[in-house]
Formats: C-alpha cells, structure tokens, sequence
C-alpha cells in the first residue's frame, strides 16, 4: 500500500542558512541506518526528507528511521501521479484503512503545493471530505476539533501525496553536527544511557573503557564491547579504547588509605580520559554519573573528580531517577545486556567503608606518593584501540 516515508524533522528546521548542513548529515545517517535492510533512495525535497521504500516491509524500515537522532516522526504515504481525482480515490483508500482499524472519525487536511491548481487548502480539505462521506455511507463521522485520523492530503507541482499517520522518533540532532565526545562506558546501565543521550545532541562518540585484566575475566570486557555495539546502532561506528588500570589500583592500595580508594581511582580514569580525549581530538568527557547513586558520586565526591580535567564533563543523568534511567536502557535496548552480572575494575578494590565528604586537598594529600604522570602514560601507552559497529 504504502511507497514512501515522510521524515519529519524538528530542532533542524531552525538551523537558518545551517540547515542544509543538518539536513545532509541526517540523510547520510539515514541511509546508514537502514543500509542492513536494502538500498534505498533517501533525498530532499520541498523542505522534507523522503524514502522511497518501494516493496520493502515498511513498517521494519520505520523502526529503523526512527531511531536516528534529528528524526522527530515518520509518516507512511501513498505518492502518486499528479491528479485530483487521484488523490481524493487514494485519500479514500486510506480513511477505509483507519476504518478497518476501528476510527470513528476523521479530519481532512489539505496542502496546495501546486499554487495554479484553482482550489486553495481549505477548499480542497471540505470537497475531499464530501467525497469521502459520500463513498463511504454513514461508517464514519466529521470530527474537525478531535478526530480519532487525520487524512493528510497534499496535491504538490509534479505528484500528490496522502498520509494519515506519524510514528513518533527520538528527535534530537544528527550524530556528528555538534562535535565529539569520549565517553567512559564500564558495563552497567547508567554509561550507556549516558553515552546515548549525548549522541542524541548531535555529539559523535567514541568511548574509553577500564579494566584491571586477569583480576577480572575477558567476559566483563566482551559485555562492554556487547553495549558499545548497541549504542553503534544508533551513533554509526564508534572507536572503543580498552585501559588496563591493574597497576594504577595496585599502587593506590600499597600508598591510600582504604576509604580513599574509590575516589583516587576514579581520578585516575578521569586523567587517563582526559588526557585520551585530547589525543583523539573528543571536546569532551561522558559519564553516567548521577548525584548520590553511589558514595563516590556525592557533590564532594564529583568535585574531586572534576578539579583533574580541564575539558567540559557532561553527566546527562545528573539528576535522574533510578527507576528512569533504567526506562530508557529498556527502551534504547541496552538494560538485558548492562545486568549480566560480572565483575569489573571498580569492585575489584572497593572499600567497606568509602569516604563520601573528600575534599580537593584531602584527596592531593593521598596521592602524594603516587607517581601520577608515570601511570597514567604506562596506561595510555598499554590501551587497545578498535572500531565497533553494530552487527
């Protein structure tokens, strides 16, 4: 029935002389998301972004166009040769359709793309309507303030075009119109929702992941790379950085105090990201921090963190819920792989009782025995680097 989607965008509307920059890359991402199905034909046209999807299954390409950032709906139509009795015989092909569904009542909106064509809009919208009612003998009812359907029926300089539904997207930007971002994934839920709002601002990522291997086994490394995988879906191939911290924790339990652990390590992944960032020309840092969740993620504990990097750091999960973050994880397909249960660098040296009020100078004080330079450039020199996509 239906040979073409209709993608609507939002945010990209507003780009001024931009926009056609915005444009072009969601077309790009567009046509990389769905590659996996078929070749398709996705081009602008009259300010709109159009797939042609001739006879693939359209409801398994709209899942798929949905998903991209900068998408904010995407209607299934019918095109057709430009004629009006054409277009009212397709309009009424498609309200028999919502019928069938179970609509009580509808609304006909019209557009004149065409302006020699003698009706305008409105008028066009009350003689399809009358056609409608007309052929379709009392099982439907005019609704024109609260209609279950809107029939939209668009009579354009060279086709028409009817439509009636749109499926919702994410919205957001196209991945890679705001810039790059290294994220610090590990293997459970908040990183990767993180990771994935981010994205959703038009930010491209690549992601740097801890591990203290052979403490912790290749399993809790393969879940991390499972989840880079996912997020790929959505932001194109990634590059996953690997960093074995084994020694940084190692020296930090022979010269801490066992409460400082946590926060002395997690300094360290912030310099080692920090530092990584830079090499990899990312703008930014990405955590999934989210204010009390743990003891290391208190506002004094965040502050420690902060003062040894001196890029922007954003935690999109700052100040969500528990309960939310996992709704998204369900929702971006992300939450069954993050609750494998493995082991990973932050457990390895835990402490029973973690310091959750450290301060700047506390924390300078506890590492005053640690060559901070030395390890973090043996960790950076060790890494494994490698491009990710989504299979």
């Amino acid at each position: 029935m239906y040979n073409i989607l209709i993608v609507k965008y939002g945010e990209i509307g507003v780009k001024g002389k931009n926009r056609y920059l915005f444009e072009n890359k969601l077309i790009k991402n567009i046509r990389n998301m769905i590659k996996h199905i078929g070749e398709f034909n996705v081009y602008k046209e009259y300010g709109r972004i159009y797939v042609d999807i001739e006879d693939y299954n359209y409801e398994e390409v709209i899942e798929e166009v949905r998903k991209v950032f900068g998408v904010v709906g995407v209607c299934p139509a019918i095109k057709a040769e430009k004629s009006y009795d054409k277009l009212k015989e397709i309009a009424l092909i498609m309200l028999e359709k919502n019928i069938e569904e179970g609509c009580k009542t509808f609304k006909v909106e019209s557009r004149r793309g065409d302006k020699e064509f003698p009706m305008t809009s409105q008028e066009m919208s009350v003689d399809i309507g009358a056609y409608l009612l007309k052929n379709l003998d009392g099982k439907i009812k005019v609704d024109v303030r609260n209609p279950e359907v809107k029939i939209s029926c668009e009579y354009r300089e060279h086709h028409t075009m009817v439509y009636s539904k749109t499926i919702k997207g994410y919205g957001g930007l196209p991945v890679g119109t705001n810039g790059k971002a290294l994220s610090l994934l590990s293997g459970g839920i908040d990183s990767p929702v993180a990771s994935w709002m981010v994205a959703k601002r038009g930010m491209k990522l690549e992601f740097v992941h801890f591990h203290s291997y052979p403490f912790t086994n290749e399993r809790s490394q393969e879940k991390v790379l499972d989840l880079a995988k996912i997020i790929a879906k959505y932001c194109g191939k990634i590059k996953l950085h690997k960093v074995n911290i084994l020694e940084i924790q190692k020296a930090i339990s022979e010269n801490c105090h066992e409460s400082d652990y946590t926060i002395v390590a997690r300094r360290f992944m912030m310099r080692i990201a920090n530092k990584l960032a830079k090499e990899t020309n990312c703008d930014a840092l990405v955590t999934g921090e989210s204010i009390g969740q743990v003891a290391s993620q208190t506002i004094h504990g965040l502050t420690c963190t902060n003062a040894v990097v001196d890029i922007p750091v954003f935690r999109p999960l700052i100040a969500m819920d528990k309960l939310d973050i996992i709704d998204i994880s369900q929702n971006i397909g992300t939450y069954e792989t993050s609750i494998i249960p493995e082991e990973d660098c932050c457990s390895l040296f835990a402490p029973k009782n973690p310091t959750t009020r450290p301060t700047i100078e506390k924390m300078n004080l506890a590492e005053t025995k640690l060559d901070i330079d030395k390890l973090v450039d043996e960790a950076i020199e060790g890494r494994e680097s490698f491009y990710v996509e989504f299979e």
